[in-house]
Parts: C-alpha cells; sequence; structure tokens
C-alpha cells in the first residue's frame, strides 16, 4: 500500500471516528485524543489532515451531506408524484438518521453549534419545499395543505427522529419497530386525517 492510500485510509478512519464521538458526545464533548484513540491514528495524522476540531467537524458534515444527496438522488430518479417525493425523502432521511452516524452527527453538531458548521436541514430542505410548491401547482394538495406548514412538519418530524435515536427509547407505534416506518405511518395520517368524517 503506497503512502498516498494509506494517507487517504487514515483520513476516512478519522471522520469515522470523529462523527462516532461527536454523535456521541456533541462538538463541545469531542477530545481529539479520544478521535485519535478510536481511529487508532496518532495527533501527527490527525492534525495534519485537519489543522482545527472545526475542520474536522466541517468533514464529518461533508460526510453527513454526502449520504444525504445519495439519498436525494435515488429518491427523486423515482418515477412518482411530487407529493410522494416528498413524503419518500423524509421517510428515507429518517431512515438514514437511524443507520448513518455521519449524518446524526452533523445533524447534531449544527444544531448544538450553528456558528461551527451549516444548518443539516440546508442539504435537504429546499428540496422538500419545491417538491411540496410543485405538489401544489399539480394539484396534489387540498387547501389546507399548505407547503410551508408541510415542510415545517418534516423539519419537525425528522428532529424527532433525531433525538428519538440518541434516546435510544425507540416505542413500537402501531407494531412498526423502525423510526422511518414510524414516520411513513405519521405522514399517512397527515393525508387522510384523524378527524371522523
Amino acid at each position: 500500500m503506497g503512502q498516498q492510500e494509506r494517507a487517504v485510509r487514515t483520513r476516512a478512519r478519522i471522520v469515522e471516528a470523529a462523527a462516532l464521538e461527536m454523535d456521541r458526545s456533541g462538538y463541545e464533548g469531542t477530545r481529539l485524543s479520544r478521535v485519535c484513540e478510536v481511529a487508532d491514528a496518532s495527533m501527527g495524522a490527525l492534525t495534519f489532515h485537519f489543522p482545527s476540531k472545526r475542520a474536522l467537524a466541517e468533514a464529518v458534515r461533508e460526510e453527513g451531506e454526502a449520504s444525504v444527496a445519495a439519498v436525494l438522488d435515488r429518491t427523486l430518479s423515482a418515477d412518482t408524484s411530487r407529493l410522494r417525493a416528498a413524503i419518500d425523502v423524509t421517510v428515507a432521511l429518517a431512515e438514514l438518521l437511524e443507520r448513518d452516524v455521519a449524518v446524526r452527527a452533523a445533524a447534531r453538531v449544527a444544531r448544538e453549534q450553528p456558528e461551527v458548521t451549516e444548518q443539516w436541514s440546508r442539504s435537504w430542505l429546499p428540496t422538500v419545499r419545491d417538491l411540496l410548491e410543485r405538489a401544489r401547482a399539480d394539484g396534489q394538495l387540498g387547501s389546507v395543505g399548505c407547503p410551508e406548514t408541510l415542510a415545517a412538519l418534516v423539519v419537525y418530524l425528522l428532529a424527532g427522529v433525531e433525538s428519538t435515536v440518541r434516546t435510544d427509547d425507540v416505542a413500537r407505534v402501531c407494531g412498526t419497530e423502525s423510526l422511518a416506518d414510524q414516520v411513513e405511518l405519521m405522514w399517512q395520517l397527515v393525508l387522510r386525517g384523524v378527524a371522523a368524517r
């Protein structure tokens, strides 16, 4: 293995370790010495790749955004209505929060330290808003289906997913175990409404 390949692998291990630590402890609670320990890398290797903790947090954000971009590309390439695409994006992002530590770390650092990194929602919320606006233009939303309100709902749903994943207290809802499945059920409630007719 060449020196450049080793450097690439070391950098990837450091970013992965930083994501684990930032997901677990937040930006302030993350210690670079612990990142080195988890990554099995020296402090010199860490500072070679990342001159500051902020630069390391930015690399974690970029890793999380790459996962979000892949989900958006996959979801938007499906042949579905715009409303269904907005729902599918929400469910896919909930699934990412459940299984992708870099996504969770990016969301946490952005929420706790907005001066350190850009808001996590910046990578997906414009797409969701656009889908909902187009759904309204296509006649897929009823008179009470305000795109801005539905976009806010998505933000709240995903914040709830992030919080629930962190507490490790995933309650079974209507026979589901996955938070992504629960988000799908919640969207179905929104689409149908819960009031008796």
